[in-house]
């Protein structure tokens, strides 16, 4: 890295240099180490390092430090440049404008759909060297956060607004008038975008909120550059004015969202619909996931979201029935000319949505796959599954693999038929856990039902991920079962320390 930053003795633009030490930095963003906080072990390393170097390139490094990292980073940089200084070693020709740059004005260019929005901020260092900051803010949930840590359904659950899009990419551009010509234009030509300006503060709060959410999502989806500009985005997005909002979505309780299902189902676009009742319980999934898992936002489609419900929240999440199966295209279909209707989205935008969705209903026979395709018996299914959590059969079926034959309870007379037991009812799924393990002493059934129980719910996402992991690379259920327990244990409830020593687990050399 120290080598790395001998390029900043080669610039003299102050842009150039914090663009260069934000690459640096971006070496580890992301990461997670055993040890610790990766800015910590590293980041805070770094510093200590540069200073007992004492290069200019060193002294370099450590001023665009203290602009540009963590607060703990930028006060430990700032006194080891202060201290090098003290010492004689020459400052670089730009040291005295880092960081001295003032916003000018913030717009957004987004698409008719509400699908991305591409946030253009601009600065100047005192009048010169005008540039422009773009962020791509992604709102499809689906597309931007992998299923097994999904922060926007715990944030519904917990009775949170949904959170307003992640961080994709983002890119500096020197030629501001050239970039601002080309999104006016492509907003006054493109019926399907759009191009203002938004208030600095307004923007600030929408993209600390997506920076948020990017930062505390295990491997989020960003561009493979994205790591490199991510410390030049957070020192820009914090001198923007603060005191913005964020637009509050609306609640839709149980009575609102039945409300809308009966007005979709009484209105012209709904006519055709031949099987009522499937039609439904399909406009049900279909209000429920623009709730829950799109921002609170029910009546929006797009191309990308139809594609999305279609090809990737239905076959994970959802237990359909067969009817459903074959009836949810085209009530989607319905769906989306009568709520593009009401949301006055272009008939170019219709017409779009309803070219993506047909394209996707022959995917869609492939892509969700009933679970008797695989040899599971409905009844089975439907005892692991009460919620239709499509999404939870594995991992319950791991956790409780035996729920059929007969078992005699030790100390009790008679025996007990597990086919007639509820693995959802904690009693029954002790019963269940007793059968599995013969003769183990209360401590040892005790310690299996908290797993059991954490794996049914889901939570953390990340014990099942480990699970996967682990039966990957060789290891067999039952000694992955000991495993997690050990780490559950371990960790009691701290749950940063259960997902840092989950992360560690995951990553064990296979069984030899």
């Amino acid at each position: 890295m120290l080598q790395h930053a001998r390029e900043l003795l080669a610039v003299r633009s102050p842009l150039d240099a914090e663009l260069i030490v934000s690459e640096i930095l971006g070496a580890w963003w992301g990461k997670r180490v055993p040890e610790g906080d990766v800015e910590e072990v590293i980041g805070e390393a770094l510093v200590d390092y540069a200073g007992t170097a004492g290069t200019p390139a060193a002294l370099a490094l450590l001023i665009g430090m203290a602009y540009m990292g963590t607060p703990r980073q930028a006060a430990k940089a700032e006194r080891a440049a202060l201290e090098l200084m003290g010492n004689g070693v020459a400052r670089p020709g730009w040291a005295d404008r880092v960081g001295m740059v003032a916003p000018e004005e913030c717009f957004v260019s987004r698409d008719v759909y509400g699908d991305q929005d591409s946030i253009v901020c601009t600065y100047t260092y005192g009048g010169a060297e005008r540039h422009a900051l773009i962020i791509l803010v992604d709102r499809n949930k689906a597309g931007a956060v992998p299923p097994a840590g999904d922060p926007f359904a715990r944030a519904a659950r917990a009775g949170r607004p949904p959170m307003p899009g992640m961080v994709r990419d983002a890119w500096v551009s020197s030629k501001v008038d050239t970039l601002l010509e080309h999104c006016r234009r492509e907003g006054r030509d493109n019926p399907l975008m759009r191009f203002e300006p938004v208030d600095s503060r307004d923007a600030r709060a929408l993209l600390q909120s997506a920076l948020d959410l990017t930062d505390d999502t295990d491997d989020p989806p960003v561009n493979e550059n994205f790591g490199s500009y991510h410390a030049f985005v957070r020192a820009r997005v914090d001198i923007l004015p603060p005191g913005g909002r964020l637009p509050q979505p609306p609640v839709y309780g149980r009575d609102r969202r039945a409300t809308i299902a009966a007005r979709f189902l009484a209105s012209d676009e709904a006519e055709d619909l031949s099987d009522r009742s499937a039609a439904s319980r399909c406009v049900d999934r279909i209000i429920d996931y623009g709730c829950t898992h799109d921002f609170g936002r029910p009546l929006r489609v797009s191309p990308v979201k139809c594609e999305m419900f279609l090809l990737d929240w239905l076959p994970r999440k959802v237990l359909l029935s067969p009817t459903e199966q074959e009836a949810v295209p085209h009530v989607l279909a319905a769906w989306v000319r009568w709520a593009g209707k009401r949301t006055g989205l272009p008939e170019e935008g219709i017409r779009a949505t309803l070219d993506a969705l047909w394209d996707a209903t022959a995917k869609f026979a492939e892509a969700y796959r009933d679970p008797s395709a695989f040899g599971l018996d409905r009844e089975l299914v439907g005892r692991l599954l009460p919620d239709g959590d499509l999404e939870a059969l594995p991992r319950r079926a791991f956790a409780l693999p035996f729920l059929s034959g007969t078992h005699r309870r030790t100390g009790r007379h008679g025996f007990i038929d597990l086919s007639t037991l509820d693995p959802a009812d904690p009693d029954d799924r002790r019963i269940v856990l007793e059968f599995e393990h013969p003769g183990a002493d209360e401590e040892h059934l005790n310690a299996h039902e908290r797993l059991a129980e954490r794996l049914w719910d889901g939570e953390p996402p990340q014990l099942w991920d480990t699970a996967q992991s682990l039966l990957d690379i060789g290891y067999e259920r039952h000694e992955i079962l000991h495993k997690l327990i050990d780490v559950l244990d371990r960790c009691g409830d701290d749950p940063e320390a259960l997902r840092e020593a989950l992360h560690v687990l995951r990553h064990e050399p296979p069984p030899e």
